[in-house]
């Protein structure tokens, strides 16, 4: 008895590659965005959304870390990061966490007018609120 030789079947993997592609395309992505991010619990209020599309938002965490656009800051650098806000026009945001003692969020804002800081808005979570 002879034997032939048998073809195996072929199976097309090309729309398998596709969809893990993709898949891996999302993770990363999301991933990158995740990173970035920075866990602040903001108290509950209520008040009118701000008319600037991108404000300098300046965060106390729970910690009592400042940061300055999501970039850890001292008080001392503040000065220079006020005058090129200032040179741009830009509004200033607090987002103090709610478990962030109310002395350092106080602080910030007093630091600010101190510079010359008119208008400070304060960030919350609300029907109307804007972040």
């Amino acid at each position: 008895m002879t034997r032939k030789a048998r073809r195996g079947a072929d199976i097309d993997i090309t729309p398998l590659i596709d969809v893990l592609f993709m898949l891996i395309i999302f993770f990363v992505l999301t991933a990158v965005f995740v990173q970035g991010s920075i866990e602040i619990a903001l108290p509950q209020g209520d008040g009118s959304p701000i008319s600037e599309q991108n404000p300098i938002v300046v965060t106390v965490n729970r910690n009592s870390d400042v940061l300055w656009a999501g970039v850890p800051v001292s008080f001392e650098d503040m000065p220079e990061l006020v005058a090129e806000a200032a040179a741009k026009s830009e509004d200033i945001l607090i987002a103090g966490d709610r478990d962030a003692p109310y002395g350092d969020v106080a602080r910030v804002l007093d630091t600010l007018r101190n510079l010359g800081v008119e208008s400070v808005g304060l960030v919350f979570e609300g029907e109307n609120a804007s972040r």
